[in-house]
């Protein structure tokens, strides 16, 4: 069955800018049974927005993004089983242990509920801000994913690699879940990254939409998986889904409800639907969540 999340992004916007009541709201998805919440992140904004590779970007430079990983845990204190994501944290701005640490503590502290979406971002200036070299940041990535699963598991750890090097450490706690915490990779579907996904992650998360392409590029994933030994069923993939509007402006959350059937089809396990888009105020949240939860029924029948 396909799993339903929220995304928090902008919800700072019903509270007059104060974020903190936020964590209250994943409170009431918790208790609605929505399966995850997920954080978008950036460490700092450069000035060129028309950089942005999506179109127009959503938000000004002023627009406050709250540190993903110290939100999901003020959100995991105040919650019991919705699991805990990103959409996605810019993991090489982080150094690897630092990150591997943050995410076991994260994981403890929420009795096993994170499942960590990892990305690039796409300003370079966010890297030469934080001290971070933007050539060979795929590499830096690939490194710190294998240096937090080695972390999570063995001790003493020793890595030796291009961006990382260490020798006899020893890193506790460690996550809770069997495995360590879940990577979704959020990553263009080329060759080489689905070849990355395959090799270091459990899910993917794309910014393609489209059910047709979808498949295609799942098919690729899953064949890639079957290639190193790895079960394709266990692919997860989270589509943020695009809002349908009605002739007068407003947003249709049924219709845009509507694609969820045919997204699952193509492969998708869990779609995302952003509240700030659907929802007035929080007065509406409930009876959103309410709805989503009953959109993973409808997709089944």
């Amino acid at each position: 069955m396909v799993q339903v999340a929220i995304g928090l992004y902008g919800l700072q916007k019903w509270f007059g800018g104060d974020f903190a009541p936020v964590v209250d709201l994943a409170r009431r998805a918790d208790e609605a049974g929505v399966d995850q919440v997920s954080l978008t992140d950036h460490v700092v904004m450069g000035e060129n927005l028309g950089k942005y590779p999506y179109g127009r970007f959503p938000s000004g430079l002023d627009f406050p993004w709250f540190e993903p990983l110290t939100v999901l845990a003020a959100i995991a204190g105040a919650t019991a089983r919705i699991r805990l994501s990103t959409g996605v944290l810019i993991a090489p701005l982080r150094p690897a242990v630092l990150l591997a640490k943050q995410l076991a503590t994260l994981d403890v502290m929420s009795r096993g509920r994170v499942s960590i979406g990892l990305g690039l971002g796409w300003q370079k200036e966010e890297y030469d801000a934080a001290g971070v070299p933007w050539e060979g940041r795929y590499t830096r990535l690939e490194e710190q994913i294998r240096v937090c699963k080695l972390l999570w598991s063995e001790a003493p750890a020793s890595f030796k690699g291009s961006t990382v090097n260490f020798e006899r450490i020893h890193a506790w706690p460690r996550p809770v879940q069997k495995g360590g915490v879940p990577v979704w990779l959020g990553l263009a579907p080329s060759e080489r990254n689905i070849e990355r996904i395959a090799e270091l992650g459990d899910g993917w998360i794309p910014m393609e939409r489209d059910p047709e392409l979808l498949a295609g590029h799942i098919g690729r994933l899953r064949k890639a998986f079957v290639a190193r030994g790895r079960d394709p069923q266990g692919l997860a993939v989270r589509v943020v889904l695009g809002a349908v509007f009605r002739a007068d402006g407003t947003p249709d959350l049924d219709a845009t409800l509507a694609a969820v059937p045919a997204l699952v089809t193509a492969g998708v396990t869990m779609v995302e639907v952003l509240p700030l888009v659907f929802c007035r105020g929080p007065e509406d949240f409930d009876a959103f969540c309410q709805r989503l939860v009953a959109a993973r029924g409808d997709a089944a029948a």
